[in-house]
């Protein structure tokens, strides 16, 4: 059942999204128990491509479009995108945004978190504080009859308010038995035509907030974006169901990433 391009979905398929985005969820949440100053970023890939294939998951993300990894995992100036490398080693005071998807049963999951690793600086901290915050203020325009700019001016005031910034060159996607289908959802408001929420969409939600200027740039790799002042920048993610009762947050049971 299709409204426009948009695929809508029924409460079986909803139930087998959910379990998609909780093996998601469970996923980075073993990873934050794990991720600690001396792991390489290929071995928090190494560990999360065995959790999710032990319980009969595919990570969605290798060999999309030619990526090399299961995770997309972003340190600190990096915004999303980053390949995971044994050469790249998390160290004491860095931010890590992790970005994971999995296919289940034919269809996807999709979140993503940012975490301190041992102590950070404050406005650091307050970055992560408050692009988490901007998804739960996103999160609850998940309403029938709202549209995606209510999405994305609920994110865009709470993070501009703060002093921070959010990236417009990525946005958020519908999501179901592709990993990206329509609507687009930016974290900012969009002056065209904003689509109008129906029961049975499902929106992967994705505030990707910086320190600095909102402005990014890829690298020579084709993959990695960073900021271009090169002040760090984090990423929080759901896969939120749109229902008559409201939002049902599909990737938000596990303790490490709750709404």
């Amino acid at each position: 059942m299709g409204a426009g391009s948009i695929i809508l979905k029924s409460a079986e398929e909803l139930e087998i999204m959910r379990e998609a985005n909780q093996l998601v969820a469970a996923t980075l949440t073993m990873l934050s128990a794990r991720i600690r100053p001396g792991v390489s970023t290929a071995q928090l890939d190494t560990w999360a491509e065995e959790f999710v294939r032990e319980r009969g998951g595919i990570p969605a993300f290798k060999g999309y479009r030619g990526f090399p990894g299961s995770l997309c995992v972003s340190l600190n100036e990096q915004v999303v995108h980053g390949i995971p490398s044994k050469k790249v080693v998390v160290r004491e005071g860095d931010i890590v945004s992790i970005d994971f998807g999995v296919k289940w049963r034919e269809f996807y999951g999709d979140a993503a978190v940012t975490l301190p690793v041992g102590k950070i600086p404050a406005q650091t901290a307050k970055l992560l504080q408050v692009t988490r915050e901007s998804l739960q203020q996103g999160i609850a325009q998940v309403r029938v009859g709202n549209r995606i700019n209510d999405i994305a001016q609920a994110v865009q005031e709470h993070v501009e308010r703060r002093g921070f910034s959010v990236v417009r060159q990525f946005v958020g996607h519908g999501i179901g038995r592709s990993l990206h289908e329509a609507p687009e959802i930016p974290n900012y408001v969009r002056s065209s035509g904003s689509v109008r929420l129906v029961a049975g969409m499902v929106l992967a939600i994705e505030p990707m907030v910086n320190i600095g200027t909102h402005e990014v740039k890829v690298l020579a790799d084709g993959w990695t974006v960073i900021t271009k002042d090169r002040l760090p920048s984090a990423h929080f993610e759901h896969s939120v169901a749109v229902t008559e009762n409201g939002p049902l947050v599909l990737s938000g049971d596990a303790d490490l990433i709750r709404i």
